[in-house]
């Protein structure tokens, strides 16, 4: 079989999200995919109950028309489609949905196959005005699977529209990655070399090196990296950016009350600072009631109240300026340690206080599970712009730092990837914060998979590996031994960092003097030799390659531009 121009079939993917409720939905992505009637503009057709009690109903209203699951007794009466999925293939999800009563209520998307249910994505959906729901799954294998809505709260009713699951290969997934990157992360640069006449320098032979990429790439450290030259050496060839693993953290910098010593972070602040390496500050508070200094918990509101006064200014006015984000509460999603001793309002006040201190430096909600883990209903893209909404009252730039602890088992591509669409449709910053992948078959191949995945997704502004190695060894993924030398997940870093612009390029320039190439985002060298006057000449040229503004809107007519050099030798 001869696919021939397979680029230019690949059906594009659609990052498109609307995080507004709206009157109207919007019309399926894809035209449907794969759904039967998905605008339901033919009665019920293809569509069927789901559960016991459910009884459907296809309604119009406002001169737009769709299903109803009404009667609802148990979380999963709903409605249903049933879809052939094909093994190995990513299935990107999109629905709207809207409830008749209640506010805010959750409502998740599932795919039941032959080995079970899989939850697709998660909305949070209002009465009056429509919400989009954007997820998807991976399949394993191939066979009949039904799609259906379901809500723990029984007593609305779901309706449901516009809604499109469609097919994509691996090597189509690939195709959107390579195109966002040629899009996001890179640009067509033409380089003119002029001799001393300003005439055009045929068949000069040039090559290109870059010094650094733009692109913020890194992996948290551990204070050893201090006294160890092999751990800095490894480190600061292929980093720009880092997070302390614990030393900035309250349990290090004040373990005995009343006894601060920020000496540790001080000295790898110092150390970052000389190698030009950024710092994410990480973190003020921790939500986690498990990781609390050892005297915290014993003490009364009153004395919390003023020993979380006193962390906060302390570490805040040390650091001010010096690191590139706070992560301010971490993983309040899931945690609730300082709001159930000093109120509902902790978050949003230590937010603004912060933020007072340090106005120039933003603030990020630090979560995980929001990408990796389409179970965990805490933290759902959903839910996860709700909390944003919220901390965004303390008038501070509000970042969303995703984590992305990815389980042990096959990494969800087209959750991941709508899910940061979505996110990314809020215009905060973005980062990916402590990838990491937990053991299992193939955990270095999942690794590269979600390292690829985040990378070339536009709304990414930067990603930081959980990986740093510590004495003890990593936390749930080692790119080094212990002395140094990488392991296969090393590799694969070494690998990606050769891609995403560290390798080579030489050509020759054309009869008009010039060469074009697209590069990253990055600090280049530039050499150039030619045999003028019988004398081999080198001549050699810094320059950068900058983002153009207009990359960030997703949609894919945006002009490509070009970036030009002209160097006269």
């Amino acid at each position: 079989m001869i696919t021939l121009g397979f680029e230019a079939e690949a059906l594009s993917y659609d990052h498109t999200v609307s995080i507004e409720c709206l009157t109207h939905p919007n019309k399926p992505q894809y035209n449907g995919g794969i759904i039967q009637n998905p605008e339901l503009n033919n009665g019920s057709q293809g569509w069927i109950q789901f559960g016991d009690s459910t009884i459907l109903e296809h309604r119009e209203s406002l001169g737009n028309k769709y299903i109803v699951a009404h009667k609802r007794n148990q979380p999963h009466d709903s409605v249903s489609q049933k879809v052939f999925l094909q093994k190995n293939m990513h299935y990107p999800l999109s629905a709207w949905i809207q409830v008749s009563g209640g506010d805010n209520v959750a409502v998740t998307a599932i795919v039941n196959t032959s080995k079970g249910g899989k939850i697709a994505g998660a909305t949070v959906a209002k009465p009056n005005c429509w919400s989009m729901l954007k997820g998807g799954l991976t399949t394993h294998t191939s066979g009949v699977a039904q799609l259906y809505f379901e809500s723990n709260n029984t007593d609305v009713e779901i309706w449901v529209d516009s809604v499109s699951l469609q097919p994509f290969t691996e090597e189509e997934w690939k195709s959107h990655q390579d195109h966002n990157i040629e899009k996001a992360r890179k640009r067509m640069v033409s380089i003119q070399i002029l001799d001393q006449e300003g005439k055009p320098l045929r068949n000069a032979s040039v090559s290109i090196q870059q010094r650094k990429g733009h692109f913020p790439f890194g992996s948290s450290i551990d204070k050893s990296i201090l006294n160890n030259p092999a751990y800095q050496n490894w480190f600061l060839q292929r980093f720009t950016v880092t997070t302390f693993g614990n030393e900035m953290k309250w349990y290090s910098t004040e373990f005995v009350q009343g006894r601060e010593d920020y000496s540790v972070p001080d000295a790898m602040l110092a150390f970052a600072k000389r190698h030009n390496i950024a710092v994410r500050g990480h973190n003020i508070f921790w939500d986690d009631p498990n990781f609390q200094p050892g005297w915290v918990p014993s003490l009364s509101p009153q004395q919390l109240s003023s020993a979380v006064q006193r962390r906060l200014q302390s570490i805040v006015s040390r650091y001010r300026g010096q690191v590139i984000h706070w992560d301010v509460v971490n993983e309040n999603m899931h945690f609730s340690f300082f709001e159930n001793k000093l109120g509902q309002d902790f978050s949003v006040k230590a937010f603004s206080e912060v933020h007072r201190i340090d106005r120039n430096t933003p603030l990020f909600l630090n979560e995980y599970n929001t990408i990796e883990d389409s179970r965990d209903n805490a933290v759902n893209p959903a839910k996860y712009i709700q909390k944003l909404r919220e901390m965004r009252r303390s008038g501070a730039t509000i970042g969303i730092g995703l984590e992305a602890h990815f389980p042990n088992y096959p990494p969800n591509l087209p959750y991941m990837r709508a899910s940061i669409d979505t996110l990314a449709a809020t215009g905060s910053p973005l980062w990916i914060t402590e990838i990491d992948v937990a053991p299992q078959n193939n955990q270095v191949g999942y690794f590269e998979q979600v390292l690829r995945e985040a990378h070339s997704h536009p709304g990414v502004q930067g990603m930081i590996m959980w990986t740093g190695r510590t004495p003890e060894g990593c936390y749930k993924l080692c790119l080094t031994d212990s002395n140094f030398k990488n392991l296969p997940a090393g590799d694969v870093v070494d690998k990606l960092l050769h891609e995403w612009g560290l390798s080579k390029f030489s050509a020759n320039t054309d009869h008009n003097g010039f060469i074009h190439v697209s590069l990253f985002h990055g600090d280049y060298n530039l050499e150039i030799n030619h045999p003028l006057n019988n004398n081999n000449y080198t001549f050699t040229h810094h320059f950068q390659v900058n983002p153009t503004h207009h990359h960030h809107h997703h949609g894919n007519g945006s002009r490509i531009s070009t970036q030009i050099v002209k160097l006269s030798v």
